[in-house]
């Protein structure tokens, strides 16, 4: 019969365990070179930038 407990848990174990699940605000900093919001360790959507060096060309907005 292993895998059958044989008590329950009360609530404020369950809570004690539950208590790291709780979700955490993101961190949003500002972008060095052009200050638009960014998440910490991705580059910037807006210009590119990460660590003072430029990973992907920004995409140019074309009217229609």
């Amino acid at each position: 019969m292993g895998g059958v407990p044989t008590k329950h848990h009360t609530r404020s174990k369950t809570g004690r365990r539950r208590s790291h699940l709780a979700l955490k605000p993101s961190q949003i900093h500002a972008c060095l070179k052009c200050g638009s919001p960014i998440i910490p360790h991705r580059f910037c959507s807006n210009c590119g930038d990460y660590k003072g060096r430029v990973l992907k060309k920004p995409k140019l907005k074309v009217k229609k």
